[in-house]
């Protein structure tokens, strides 16, 4: 059984990770400029994808599995929220874990038939499986408050909106309230990845051959991290729903799981820093060129410059660039020949100097 102690150099990594987390989410809402108004909002959906984008980075990452159906999951997440809390009306907390449960169990029933196949072949069904979901959240539509199974109104009534959670109602309190769900379950995946789970996973991904011959169950295991991932993704979900109180199908179309895929490959699918960057390049890159006056779609010229960069010379993404600079920066600098004192008759201890210690460091007396 493996323990986990401070002496561990991952295990400090995660909790310098988890407090400065924590700071960010409680000091950024104050920073003049960024701190309010669209760019909070911006952060904030941003913020909510980087949750599946950790889905995405810990199926390719650990597992070396390509899934491309992960908005389309965040797309469930939110239409189960908006019809249990319509029809139930319980705390937002409950509905967006019944929600998450909803969402790992349909994630884990369509990738089911997915677990034979890899590489390409296993992209290209659950890319199939993303326009499915966008064909079918296109013709019900989200819940806003009417009856019926698909909790639509008609006939004219108003839409209803699920309100935010009281913990966060204002801009300010509910990006307070996304970061401290982000960081509660990122700190639970670095858990994860750190123990029994995430060694098992990474054994899989080294040759699955290897992984049989050593006794691991790797369906149950590709099955366990397929229900996490969607249990994830099914929070981010509930969260975007829980944002503006009601969703539009025109958001969950199945190029943008392929974008978000491409997203997580720049920020890096190796480590959870790298999904908060697939984040921001996922929802506030758009944001941020439409802001400048661009056209919000030259992100796919943008993302695939990276996308090229990252392939072909960082594969770690800008999360392991990031984090190669901190160890060399870090890293006590080695004395180099040139850094030596020049040798001279003033400077260099001579035999001739009674006073100046000899190699050893022991002073020599007359």
């Amino acid at each position: 059984m493996t323990t986990l102690t401070l002496k561990r150099p991952d295990v400090r990594g995660a909790l310098v990770g988890l407090v400065v987390g924590l700071v960010v989410v409680a000091v950024l809402p104050a920073v003049p400029g960024i701190g309010s108004g669209l760019s909070l909002r911006t952060l904030t959906v941003s913020a909510i994808y980087s949750l599946a984008a950790a889905g995405v980075g810990v199926l390719y990452g650990r597992l070396g599995l390509v899934s491309i159906m992960q908005v389309g999951l965040v797309a469930v997440g939110g239409w189960v929220n908006l019809r249990i809390y319509h029809a139930t009306h319980l705390p937002f907390e409950v509905v967006m874990l019944l929600a998450a449960l909803v969402t790992a169990v349909i994630g884990t029933l369509v990738g089911l038939p997915a677990l034979r196949l890899s590489g390409l072949s296993l992209a290209i069904a659950t890319l199939m499986v993303a326009g499915a979901l966008e064909v079918l959240v296109t013709y019900a539509g989200f819940p806003n408050g009417g009856d019926g199974y698909l909790g639509r109104v008609s006939g004219g009534t108003l839409a209803v909106i699920m309100p935010r959670p009281g913990l966060g109602e204002s801009d300010a309190a509910f990006f307070r309230y996304v970061g401290v769900v982000v960081v509660i379950v990122f700190a639970v995946l670095r858990w994860l990845l750190m123990v029994r789970p995430g060694r098992t996973w990474a054994a899989i991904r080294q040759g699955e051959a290897g992984a049989v011959s050593l006794g691991i169950n790797t369906v149950a295991h590709r099955l366990f991290a397929l229900a996490v991932t969607s249990f994830v993704t099914g929070i981010a979900g509930a969260l975007l729903a829980a944002t503006s109180g009601i969703l539009d199908p025109a958001s969950f179309k199945a190029q943008q799981s392929v974008l978000l895929f491409a997203t997580v490959l720049i920020g890096g699918t190796f480590s959870l820093f790298g999904a908060v960057i697939g984040g921001l390049f996922f929802y506030a890159v758009p944001q941020l060129l439409n802001a400048a006056g661009l056209n919000g779609n030259l992100v796919f010229v943008v993302l695939g410059l990276g996308l090229v960069q990252a392939i072909t010379t960082a594969q770690a993404g800008i999360a392991g660039q990031l984090g190669g600079l901190w160890r060399r920066l870090s890293r006590p600098r080695r004395p180099r020949a040139d850094d030596a004192p020049p040798a001279g008759p003033t400077s260099a201890p001579t035999s001739r100097d009674p006073a100046a210690p000899d190699s050893s460091g022991t002073e020599v007396t007359a």
